[in-house]
């Protein structure tokens, strides 16, 4: 049991890394048309797990509970939210202005990236060891076909945000290497969060229900947050729509399929 855990926690970042080494066979970096496009495809992805892997699996865990089954649902989404929004005030977003001048090094610049996506994997990190942890506990809500199922979808997601931050980083003068390691340690965070997640959630199972819900607010963040406005931007927003109801579709497929 514990090898098949650390493999599903290690998948979605094998989908960054996967990502992060596009910087060696692409010269140029993302067109805002295919930035759409997987921004969109990624917040679909997000959201239906949100509610089919950890939502509903956090209300039927205390559907005994009647009508206030929706109690750690709603407690646990908002506290994800607003942990997200605070952590989001704390790290500086990744977008930058070249114009600016100042004593900011090229590093701590490519430092600041990377912090900012790092911030966006924890969630997705959580999410996955919270699966794992309802799993492991013996849950009849969550199976381990429900909980790979989640980890290869943010794996999917994962593919495009690695390429997004190695690929600019060598545009601006890095090595491909550095690049490439620049984007693989964003999403190191991951199985370091997904970890943690279970060794807390393992120790008190009366509030796993919190913890599904806690991970869905905080997924929800970063598609509100980040993946929207990114899907949303040129003259392509069309496409990123397109891309959701995809990313959308297929993740619920995957869950109600094999969950």
């Amino acid at each position: 049991m514990n090898w098949i855990i650390a493999k599903g926690l290690l998948i979605p970042f094998l989908g960054t890394s996967l990502g992060a080494a596009l910087v060696f066979f692409m010269k140029k970096e993302l067109s805002i048309r295919l930035q759409n496009m997987l921004s969109g495809f990624a917040a679909g992805v997000m959201v239906a797990a949100s509610v089919w892997s950890l939502l509903i699996p956090s209300m039927g865990m205390v559907s005994d509970r009647g009508k206030l089954a929706f109690v750690p649902a709603a407690v646990g989404f908002c506290a994800g939210m607003i942990f997200l929004l605070i952590l989001d005030k704390a790290i500086p977003h990744m977008h930058l202005d070249e114009s600016e001048e100042g004593p900011k090094s090229k590093l701590q610049k490519t430092t600041m990236m990377v912090l900012a996506v790092t911030l966006h994997n924890i969630p997705e990190g959580m999410a996955v060891g919270i699966l794992y942890a309802g799993w492991a506990n013996g849950s009849a809500q969550i199976t381990q076909a429900g909980a790979l199922t989640l980890a290869i979808g943010i794996a999917i997601q994962n593919f495009p945000e690695g390429a997004i931050i190695s690929m600019p980083l060598h545009s601006k003068g890095l090595s491909k290497a550095k690049s490439c390691l620049y984007g693989i340690l964003s999403g190191i965070v991951e199985p370091l969060a997904g970890f943690v997640t279970i060794l807390l959630a393992s120790q008190v199972s009366s509030i796993l229900p919190y913890f599904l819900s806690f991970a869905a607010g905080a997924m929800i963040f970063v598609v509100v947050e980040e993946l929207v406005p990114e899907m949303s931007e040129g003259e392509h927003s069309n496409l990123g729509t397109i891309m959701f109801m995809t990313g959308f579709v297929l993740m619920m497929i995957l869950d109600v399929a094999l969950g």
